[in-house]
């Protein structure tokens, strides 16, 4: 599989890959100690790594003091266990001065996301990560989705780059998908490394495992680690069956409330975290909370796939 490299360079253990959400307290300041505990449980439920201040830990929302203070506390926490790859973006200047704050605090690598707002060319593209990667030690993964969007041409050049690692993709092409895997394999020689970064990625995975991507960022492991790791497992281990029943029971369902609100990638998932018993705080503006309705559906779902996980130990 082209993606298994990235866990003998990074030393992760086979697991799905954690997106803490950033917790608030009531007077919608970072909550460093909830945030502690949050990133703690995750790491002890079986994360292979913890992808901090990114998406789902609203990292548009971050001050960069903020920032730092999230990915210090979840190197802390991670004490080596796993890996810690923070979030990285905006224009380049401010993208370097992220990197630079995640490699004080500790982070083992970058997660190069979109420049803000603009819609660049490749070449724009291509030295705004180019000039990124050689302002840092911290290897980096590039984030397509949105406004960046890279031909296969462009993706040859990024791993060609020093410290360019991967390449996570959020927009799900997979006919683009292919053609990059199979234009960088054909012209870099060694490895590069590719991640399904759509929302709620377990959706896609059948799919993506198809080209050869096996890693993925889960969101739902955020607030029901055990649904997310009876994914991956079944996912990996080529258990098809049991990768549907928990399609067609769990994750269908979510994705399809998920998309009832904008946002919801985000502020549903912080919703199923305080619904698991840890007050994490709401989102911040523009984002905003689900509705009553909506987080009474997401907890009938969570019990739903606790019952299917309860149907597969009863069948052993």
């Amino acid at each position: 599989m082209t993606s298994a490299p990235f866990a003998a360079r990074l030393n992760i253990p086979s697991g799905p890959l954690f997106f803490p959400v950033t917790a608030y307290g009531p007077d919608g300041a970072v909550d460093l100690d909830v945030y502690r505990a949050h990133v703690r449980r995750g790491v002890e439920a079986g994360a292979a790594a913890v992808f901090a201040c990114c998406g789902t830990g609203e990292f548009h929302a971050l001050t960069p003091e903020e920032f730092q203070d999230c990915v210090r506390a979840a190197v802390e926490e991670a004490a080596g266990r796993v890996p810690v790859i923070a979030g990285a973006g905006y224009g380049t200047a401010l993208a370097v001065r992220y990197a630079k704050l995640a490699e004080e605090a500790g982070a083992d690598g970058l997660l190069a996301m979109p420049p803000y707002l603009v819609v660049a060319g490749q070449e724009g593209l291509l030295r705004h990560y180019t000039e990124l990667a050689r302002a840092t030690s911290l290897e980096v993964i590039v984030y397509q989705r949105d406004n960046a969007v890279f031909t296969p041409e462009t993706v040859v050049s990024l791993a060609r780059t020093e410290g360019i690692i991967g390449f996570k993709d959020g927009v799900g092409d997979l006919d683009l998908m292919q053609r990059i895997v199979s234009a960088v394999r054909a012209e870099v020689p060694g490895e590069f490394l590719y991640f399904n970064g759509l929302p709620t990625a377990e959706l896609t995975g059948l799919a993506y495992r198809g080209i050869g991507i096996t890693l993925y960022s889960s969101a739902v492991f955020c607030f029901a680690p055990e649904l997310a790791l009876a994914f991956h497992k079944a996912l990996n281990t080529g258990d098809d069956a049991t990768a549907n029943r928990l399609l067609d029971g769990f994750y269908r369902p979510f994705v399809e409330l998920r998309a009832q609100g904008r946002g919801y990638a985000v502020s549903l998932v912080k919703a199923g975290v305080r619904l698991r018993g840890l007050d994490v705080g709401e989102v911040r503006p523009p984002l905003h909370e689900p509705s009553d309705d909506h987080v009474k559906q997401l907890a009938q779902l969570i019990e739903r796939g606790e019952a299917l996980l309860q149907e597969f130990t009863d069948r052993r």
